[in-house]
């Protein structure tokens, strides 16, 4: 078994737990609210996984150096079955973080090496594209799990133990990969998270915007959406708008990675978030600016991590891409842990008003750091 054989194997079982979490999510946030939550504490539990990995993902590269990636990658898939178990068996707030506490630790896991092998394994002069067809799987996971209460005309309860197969079946794929299947890198090649980080900045914190906008604002929108009036269903389509853009925009960002100046693609990438920040102000009357808004916010979100990922890939090349790959992914995951809570804040505050004004001032951030970013360096 190639190495790139065993990539695209976890890759798939990684899209089958992505489509887990893109099913599940929405509808414990809209349980939450119809149990009385505010959009706060929606977003304080969506904020739980992400801010897990946040936590750990400094750690993985060293914990992949000395389990080797299948192994670490197991775990995680256990850790994420237990997740999804409890929310299915579960009920209530408390017992669902602490699903949410395990789902996040797995997640760090099987995230950093799924990425970092990768990285590792892509050709050069098509890395922009591999990772654009990997994160197109993963766009095209989050696109669909959030319509799947609204197409299948399931309850909560039977949507969550379809999650539990789901991440089963991942499971099942992650056994049979041979734990040495992948050769891994001499222990004096692997750039640490926080190395990375230092050298390349301004990558990471891109990645940071980019989780937010794509991972960190499904919940409060589905939330929000609920609030207006509208059923489960969709109020949940307003995430899975998100997912939809995610899935269009990966493989044409990572084409436009493997032929233009990064910091112009960058650029472009920004001023449209900012356009749609700025739109999604008007949803008070035009309600519909939210479901356009969130295949913007998951489309060029999401391609600012393709992109960020891609450079480091660059900047690391030659080297173990563990270290690099979890520094993008800690700006990310940061993203994804800050989004829920300040937009909850923002919507409770002042409206969508709050929210377009705080997403805005996040895209002219991007556009700053964009403007700043060269040729990538080799670390």
């Amino acid at each position: 078994m190639t190495a790139l054989s065993v990539v695209w194997r976890l890759a798939f079982a990684t899209g089958l737990i992505v489509l887990a979490f893109a099913m599940a999510a929405p509808v414990l946030a809209v349980l939450l609210q119809q149990a009385g939550h505010g959009t706060v504490t929606v977003g304080a539990f969506a904020m739980i996984p992400f801010l897990m990995v946040a936590l750990l993902i400094p750690v993985v590269p060293r914990v992949l150096a000395r389990w080797g990636i299948v192994r670490a990658y197991r775990v995680g898939c256990v850790l994420q079955l237990a997740a999804i178990a409890g929310y299915a068996i579960g009920d209530g707030l408390l017992v669902w973080s602490a699903a949410a506490v395990s789902g996040g630790i797995g997640a760090a896991a099987l995230w950093n090496a799924t990425e970092a092998l990768l990285a590792r394994e892509a050709p050069p002069d098509r890395r922009g594209r591999v990772m654009g067809l990997y994160q197109t799987g993963l766009g095209a996971a989050l696109a669909l799990g959030p319509f799947v209460p609204a197409l299948l005309g399931w309850g909560a309860r039977p949507v969550l133990w379809a999650g539990v197969v789901l991440v089963a079946l991942c499971c099942a794929i992650a056994v049979a990969v041979p734990r040495h299947a992948t050769t891994e890198p001499p222990p004096h090649l692997t750039a640490g998270t926080w190395h990375a980080l230092r050298a390349a900045p301004l990558l990471a914190a891109i990645a940071l915007i980019g989780g937010v906008f794509e991972a960190g604002l499904a919940s409060v929108s589905a939330a929000h959406a609920s609030t207006t009036g509208l059923g489960l269903g969709a109020a949940a389509s307003v995430a899975g708008a998100i997912g939809a853009g995610s899935f269009a925009c990966q493989y044409p960002a990572g084409y436009a990675a493997d032929h233009f100046r990064p910091v112009s693609v960058f650029s472009a990438a920004a001023l449209l978030l900012f356009a749609a920040s700025v739109a999604v102000a008007f949803a008070g009357v035009a309600p519909w600016l939210l479901w356009v808004a969130g295949v913007v916010w998951g489309g060029v979100g999401g391609a600012l991590y393709t992109l960020a990922m891609v450079q480091v890939a660059h900047q690391f090349a030659g080297r173990a891409t563990a270290g690099g790959a979890a520094a993008m992914i800690t700006g990310y995951t940061a993203g994804g842990t800050l989004g829920p809570l300040a937009s909850g804040m923002a919507l409770d505050v002042a409206g969508v008003t709050g929210l377009a004004a705080t997403l805005g001032l996040l895209a002219l951030g991007a556009l700053w750091a964009a403007r700043r970013i060269g040729p990538p360096a080799r670390a």
